[in-house]
């Protein structure tokens, strides 16, 4: 095999395996959660739920900083054009799916399916783009 064959493999993997990673994302944190849980119970406290749970009300905060820094990369993008724009729509499709507001919960899945479809689309686009 050719390296440039090979160097646009392994840089598909690795785009493929950065782009998946944030499907996990629940995993990791509920799997830190069963670690503290653990690590606890062998020191003899004993908890019930989750521990990690008062990151939820710091959740709307979290989501305003991330608007606010896509924002910036947005305004970045137009005067400059340094960041890819798949990326730009990647991440706008994940904060999309994951609009914090309790008030809007009744919506809850039709922002996670909208945001969901951003985020294939970027997904695709970059495929596409490395596919070229």
């Amino acid at each position: 095999m050719e390296i440039k064959t090979k160097e646009k493999i392994t840089s598909s993997v690795g785009m493929f395996s950065g782009i998946t990673s944030f499907l996990g994302g629940y995993q990791v944190c509920h799997n830190v959660c069963l670690g503290i849980i653990a690590v606890l119970s062998i020191i003899g406290i004993t908890i019930t739920g989750m521990p990690l749970l008062f990151l939820q009300k710091v959740a709307v905060p979290f989501w305003t900083a991330g608007i606010i820094l896509l924002l910036i990369t947005f305004v970045m993008y137009k005067k400059k054009k340094c960041i890819s724009k798949n990326l730009i729509i990647i991440n706008s499709g994940i904060l999309i799916a994951g609009i914090p507001f309790n008030a809007l919960q009744q919506y809850n899945k039709y922002f996670l399916v909208i945001g969901g479809l951003i985020l294939i689309t970027g997904i695709v686009l970059i495929i596409k783009r490395r596919m070229k």
